[in-house]
């Protein structure tokens, strides 16, 4: 599934450079008109991240997310600084489709956990963001990448698997905005070893052979932000050629 996304800084469209708030491009287009446009294109499934609910909650967009939902014909999956259940609550009761729990899920696993049994393991996505050790070791960070928290990406999904959880977003850090290519080795490899789990690629698809080289790696969506917002491709390319054998 082609799963393109959008990030939002006070109701518009940005994309930050290996998440770095400093480092950050606006785009002209709104919200609504990019999903909009997605959804003319074929798009089945969105994804959003709410950056000023990254930086603090208590900021969430919720309005404007509200608003974006009621008018987007395709569900919406939301992330962005989800710290307590009332976060969960608050976006599900808009009509987010999944909530993605990125740094809570690695410091609070416990919590996490109850809440997929709670809601259920279709309305929540697990974030994780890695880093590669130069030992191979697969590190989650947390905090928006500045923190690395010590505990190896299958070490934290042992322990959510028997909660039920379906859906993990995984990011290669090093990937993430750069249009360089994915990690497909690390996508095959996760996907093998946990095939129950319904992974969603991310970060440096650049062009339409960078979706293909996916195809076969066993992950079931792939984020697309940067390269559709930049032209590279556009929805309905990159659906053909993940439909195509």
């Amino acid at each position: 599934m082609i799963i393109p996304a959008i990030d939002l800084i006070n109701g518009k469209v940005v994309r930050l450079y290996q998440g770095d708030y400093e480092q950050k491009t606006e785009y002209t287009a709104s919200a609504q008109e990019q999903f909009d446009l997605y959804v003319a294109e074929g798009a089945t499934q969105l994804h959003l991240v709410d950056l000023d609910g990254a930086k603090d909650s208590s900021q969430r967009q919720l309005s404007v997310i509200k608003d974006l939902i009621a008018n987007t014909k395709a569900p919406v999956q939301i992330g962005g600084g989800i710290r307590s259940e009332q976060d969960v609550k608050d976006l599900l009761d808009i009509g987010a489709q999944r909530v993605v729990i990125g740094s809570k899920a690695v410091k609070d696993p416990e919590t996490v956990a109850g809440w997929l049994k709670h809601y259920g393991p279709d309305r929540i996505v697990l974030a994780l963001d890695i880093n590669i050790t130069p030992e191979g070791e697969k590190k989650v960070a947390i905090a928006g990448w500045q923190e690395d928290s010590g505990v190896t990406i299958e070490a934290l999904l042992e322990h959510y698997l028997p909660a039920g959880l379906c859906h993990v977003l995984c990011t290669d850090i090093s990937k993430d905005g750069t249009l360089t290519g994915s990690n497909v080795a690390l996508y095959r490899e996760l996907a093998a070893r946990y095939p129950t789990i319904l992974w969603q690629a991310s970060g440096g698809i650049g062009n339409i052979d960078d979706v293909a080289a996916l195809k076969n790696t066993g992950v079931a969506g792939v984020i697309l932000g940067r390269s559709l917002l930049e032209g590279k491709f556009t929805v309905e390319e990159a659906i053909a050629c993940w439909q195509s054998e």
